[in-house]
């Protein structure tokens, strides 16, 4: 006679399957959005020297 593999054994196969498979979306999803960042961050100016800055820089060096 052939060993069955248990009702349980294939329940547990089945959601282990289904997880993987939730994962793999819930993984695709923060890279579409990822993605989507770098256009917002074109607008930014980069880094500008300002009163504030320069104050501080100053107060740095002990002047």
């Amino acid at each position: 006679m052939k060993n069955q593999p248990s009702l349980a054994r294939r329940q547990f196969l089945k959601q282990v399957a289904t997880g993987t498979a939730a994962g793999a979306a819930v993984m695709a999803v923060p890279a579409a959005v990822a993605q989507a960042q770098p256009a917002a961050e074109a607008k930014n100016k980069g880094y500008q020297e300002s009163e504030h800055v320069r104050n501080y820089y100053a107060a740095a060096r002990g002047l």
